[in-house]
């Protein structure tokens, strides 16, 4: 990469002005709070000039990069920090998910998810009850596992099992009926059907009577079912189940209900608590967290004793007990053999107590018993061909890990297969996807759903002898437990994608688990990625930011020295420069920044481009025909497009080439404008040319993976706008992210302990 200069970008031309708006990819409704007119930031700010001031909320582009949306599933915060850290990220949610009032496309195929998950939990109710685990914990981890085991089991009370001198029961299959807090912690946050007008009324009530907003009595009907009114003035903090509720939100609607009786020690707030910090660690991709974490945000939360509101969230159903033992070396087992001869004590494996939702428990177990399904109901054959095609052809599951060029692999391996009459479907993760590999190409949504590929037969398994997915890292436990699940007995999966981009916007870490597992071949591919784009990139993956050789200007940096010069250059680029210089039309030019937020973040630039190439008063709910647009039909997943025009249905949109339409009730929660994006909404996307703007507020956002993932969305040309400094080299090369907290691997491993290929 050329260094950093004073040289404008390619043939640049006189500046032009940059406003600000508020826009973004995917609109974020605003808190509880700011629902009722205490927010910091008032909506309809569209055509606002101050591009080169921060945000009205004083959010930086770094922090949002980690907390503005559920694209942005890994930062560096701890659970402890949710409270603060994740209020951005559960606000986006809050009022997308159930304002709908009719049966919307996105409903239609969440309704679809439900009903397969309805049979996964059937088929993981007929195995057998699960193993038993956790002998040689004690103390506190062994409490939380006992306590868990005794009230499944319905033995005895979970608080009972905290005594010293009680025994551990060993836990049989659950069928103790969870409390309406577990209930609320286990559903997952997606819209239900509209609720009875007397259900709504009820719930009305009660909110008015706890000073909370009226607009969320949809929202606390549908995840809190026909008897919320009543569930709720039992336990105001089931409020907490409601996307984009705060803690403080739940403690002030529980003291105008509760009065003297609402205190921070009470049972239901730490039981609630519990729940929403494990919600809060979802939505940076993790299934699951060790007891101290959660210990440390409860404390933080000022609950005065983090260890019984454990016990109590257990007790309760609330949250689940997992303690993975893993296998001891067995130099560690001869050294306390010898330590047993000398002392007669055992020293104790340090193995983790993890707690989770009993959601993703589901979905990992159900990933893992399917993934091992298929490799051992596959009978291998030989296929002659490249090595991919040989490897497919003998085994049930196949990694394949490879850059963009190395797509090709799998599409060609693809073909082979429908040579040999095999029935065969190729997978990706977004529309932008699959306008790049053709017809026979589908979105995971899309076959999930059954609104394309080859449909399901009476036992709900597709009619599939061989599923291909690409941009496999962006695969969330739960959409990929769907996916394998709805696979017949002798599929063949190949599951192929690049480490080295940002993980999915869901939790869990798929693609990761199983290789790290390596419980089945591992294909790398040696295709390169081409042009000098391909080996900055390349330079990138290994922790190194190399200066490349870039004589057709595919790769300019455009140093800046604040966020106004940034917003303004990026709109000169894309504007003017790149079409110009490049050959690139502005339409297929894609601005890509670290975060919502922030005087150089997605809303700032989309209101500066906005002003610039298509001006308008924005009056079809702050849009107008000829906007370009982000659509997110459901969290995780966002479409780009233009805005066509607008009626009584709604807002008209082209998406890659398929005409939507989007209620108009649900244009303010599911519609942004799009000319700038975030790098976890661009993942699994590429346009031909790419403009990444780093302001200088946004150096603590930076990591290997978001450079790796930004830098690699251009096909032919990447403009980077550089105000981070030394930032840059230095997150490339140190190389931070984020580990998650899954159960995948060990569930994968004690299944299939054998490493093959």
């Amino acid at each position: 990469m050329t260094e950093p200069s004073r040289e404008t970008p390619p043939e640049a031309t006189e500046p032009v002005s940059g406003e600000a708006d508020e826009a973004a990819t995917e609109r974020t409704p605003e808190s509880v709070a700011e629902r009722a007119g205490e927010g910091p930031e008032a909506r309809g700010e569209a055509g606002k000039t101050g591009a080169t001031s921060p945000a009205a909320d004083g959010t930086s582009s770094a922090a949002d990069a980690s907390s503005a949306d559920r694209t942005s599933p890994a930062d560096d915060t701890s659970p402890a920090d949710d409270a603060e850290a994740q209020a951005d990220s559960t606000e986006a949610q809050a009022d997308g998910e159930a304002k709908a009032a009719e049966v919307s496309e996105a409903q239609a195929e969440l309704a679809a998810q439900r009903e397969l998950r309805a049979r996964i939990e059937q088929r993981k109710a007929e195995k057998a009850a699960p193993v038993d685990a956790g002998g040689k914990l004690s103390g506190t981890a062994a409490d939380l596992l006992a306590a868990v085991r005794a009230v499944e089991g319905g033995t005895k009370p979970g608080t009972a099992f905290f005594e010293p001198t009680e025994p551990a029961p060993r836990r049989p299959a659950p069928t103790a009926t969870p409390t309406p807090a577990a209930a609320a912690a286990a559903r997952p946050p997606v819209p239900e059907p509209t609720a009875a007008p007397e259900t709504l009324e009820a719930v009305r009530a009660v909110l008015a009577r706890g000073g909370a907003p009226e607009s969320l009595t949809g929202q606390v009907a549908a995840a809190l079912g026909e008897g919320a009114a009543e569930a709720l003035r039992e336990d105001p903090w089931l409020l907490l189940a409601v996307p984009g509720v705060q803690p403080e939100h739940a403690d002030g609607f529980a003291r105008a209900l509760l009065g003297a009786e609402c205190g921070p020690d009470d049972p239901r707030r730490a039981v609630a608590l519990v729940a929403w910090l494990l919600e809060r660690a979802a939505l940076r991709g993790h299934t699951a967290l060790e007891d101290g974490a959660v210990r440390v945000g409860l404390g933080k939360l000022s609950v005065p004793d983090p260890d019984e509101a454990l016990r109590q969230a257990v007790s309760e159903g609330a949250v689940l007990v997992f303690q993975d033992e893993e296998p001891v070396p067995e130099d560690v087992e001869d050294e306390a053999d010898g330590t047993a001869a000398e002392t007669g004590e055992v020293p104790e494996a340090d193995v983790p107590v993890l707690l989770g939702l009993d959601r993703y428990a589901l979905a990992e177990e159900s990933l893992a018993d399917g993934l091992a399904r298929l490799v051992k109901t596959v009978s291998g054959e030989e296929w002659e061909g490249p090595e991919l095609v040989r490897a497919a052809g003998a085994y049930g599951l196949v990694l394949h890990i490879g850059g963009e060029a190395a797509r090709s692999e799998p599409v060609a391996l693809a073909e082979a297969a429908r040579e040999r009459g095999l029935r065969v479907a190729v997978a990706v993760h977004s529309e932008n996807g699959v306008g790049r590999l053709g017809a026979d190409a589908l979105t995971v949504a899309a076959l999930l759903s059954g609104t394309a590929g080859p449909g399901r037969d009476a036992e709900g398994a597709f009619a599939l002898d061989l599923l291909v997915v690409l941009d496999a890292p962006q695969l969330d436990v739960e959409s990929a437990a769907m996916l394998v699940e709805s696979l017949p007995d002798g599929c063949r999966l190949v599951l192929s994608g690049d480490p080295g981009v940002l993980g999915s916007a869901g939790a869990g870490q798929v693609f990761t688990d199983v290789l790290a597992a390596a419980v089945c071949p591992r294909i790398v591919s040696r295709v390169p990625d081409p042009g000098p784009i391909g080996e900055l990139v390349s330079g990138i993956g290994i922790g190194e930011l190399n200066q490349v050789e870039a004589p057709g200007k595919e790769v300019v940096i455009v140093p800046v020295r604040d966020a106004g010069e940034a917003v303004h250059r990026t709109v000169q680029l894309v504007a003017d420069s790149v079409p110009r210089a490049i050959g690139v039309p502005t339409g297929q030019t894609q601005v890509i920044t670290v975060g919502h937020g922030g005087s150089a973040g997605t809303r700032a630039l989309n209101a500066a481009l906005k002003q610039r190439l298509n001006p308008g008063p924005g009056r079809f709910g702050g849009f107008d025909p000829g906007d370009r647009v982000a659509y997110v039909p459901a969290p995780g997943r966002t479409m780009t497009g233009t805005v066509v025009s607008a009626d009584a249905e709604g807002l008209r949109l082209e998406c890659e080439g398929e005409k939507l339409v989007v209620p108009k009730e649900r244009v303010e929660s599911a519609l942004r404008h799009g000319w700038a994006l975030t790098a976890h909404q661009a993942a699994g996307m590429r346009w031909p040319a790419a403009v990444v703007v780093l302001p200088g507020d946004a150096a603590q956002g930076l990591s290997r993976a978001w450079v790796y993932t930004a830098f690699g969305r251009g096909e032919r040309h990447l403009s980077v706008v550089h105000g981070v400094d030394q930032a840059l080299p230095r997150a490339v090369s140190e190389g931070r992210s984020q580990d998650r907290t899954t159960r995948l691997g060990p569930l994968l491993e004690s299944l299939l302990a054998a490493a093959e290929g």
